[in-house]
């Protein structure tokens, strides 16, 4: 059983997310904070496996919560969940270690599998999310445009045409299912298209790998 923890000072926002993953026969919500200070100390009361994390809490905020939650809880994994602020809250809750991040609208089924896969040690990045961070991101960076470019398509050359256009769907923030959808190609199909490039460009996740193809400016079509 995947033991939760939800922090949001919203008790209605906490009342909701425990509905939707008490859907889940492999999920338990086992405590709620309202602020992050709280959640630290109920993630090391109860040795939580997932805690969901609002951005904007009182006494502390949850990107500093994130901070702390490997010295007090190091068997807990992190998804930021929050409906968006300034881009250095994006940048933070992205550098931090954080296993994923979700809008607060996203899907029911979407938040039941960031947590299952937060708890596999792997990270979740819905398609809003990730189309966000990447455009964040890239808003900030320094290096020249034409630099970036051509380091991005040096690093693409490995790819084939195929993992191409599918990376240029990555870029654009579809979902597996829409890039499928796209492209007449089955979900399950896509995610192996995906795990290779990722494999084949060192990428970590979905969202290194669409800053890239945003900076070697490529799309679907490539």
């Amino acid at each position: 059983m995947i033991r939760v923890l939800v922090a949001d000072d919203e008790p209605l926002i906490r009342a909701g997310i425990r509905m939707i993953l008490g859907s889940a026969d492999d999920i338990e919500v086992v405590a709620e904070a309202a602020d992050g200070r709280e959640a630290l100390d109920l993630a090391r009361a109860h040795r939580v496996d997932v805690v969901l994390l609002d951005i904007q809490m009182p006494v502390m905020d949850g990107l500093t919560a994130l901070r702390e939650l490997g010295r007090v809880a190091p068997g807990a994994r992190a998804i930021i969940l929050t409906t968006f602020g300034e881009r250095e809250n994006v940048l933070r809750a992205v550098t931090e270690g954080g296993a994923g991040f979700l809008l607060k609208d996203t899907a029911p089924n979407e938040l039941i599998q960031a947590v299952r896969a937060a708890a596999g040690g792997n990270a979740f990045l819905s398609p809003a999310a990730t189309r966000h961070i990447v455009d964040s991101l890239a808003s900030g960076r320094s290096a020249s445009a034409t630099a970036r470019r051509a380091e991005a398509r040096r690093r693409l050359e490995v790819l084939t045409g195929r993992e191409l256009e599918v990376l240029g769907l990555l870029g654009e923030g579809l979902s597996n299912a829409d890039a499928g959808a796209r492209i007449h190609m089955s979900e399950a199909t896509v995610k192996t298209y995906v795990s290779r490039i990722l494999a084949k460009l060192g990428c970590e996740n979905r969202v290194q790998a669409a800053l890239l193809a945003r900076d070697a400016e490529l799309d679907s079509g490539h």
